[in-house]
């Protein structure tokens, strides 16, 4: 499974992140974007808009581990932008 998040539509509030840090983070501009650490995938990939691609380009894979906490993250997110897809 992968995860993205749209941009445009993200809030700001950052629930993704408390719920979900080893996959969500937020940036400088107070807006949030998907990761994949070093400890899941043997490299970390931070999907930011500048060194990797944002949006639905930008997507991260998820670990199993994680995939409830990042299926919590979607359906709390104020700004419904976070968009889970299947491989």
């Amino acid at each position: 499974m992968k995860v993205w998040i749209d941009q445009d539509l993200c809030t700001g509030d950052g629930l993704c992140a408390e719920i979900a840090p080893d996959v969500f983070w937020g940036q400088d501009d107070g807006l949030y974007y998907v990761k994949e650490v070093a400890a899941h995938f043997g490299e970390e990939k931070l999907f930011d808009g500048k060194t990797n691609p944002a949006g639905a380009e930008g997507m991260a894979r998820i670990p199993d581990s994680l995939l409830e906490a990042v299926i919590e993250a979607a359906e709390e997110c104020p700004g419904e932008c976070i968009f889970i897809e299947v491989d």
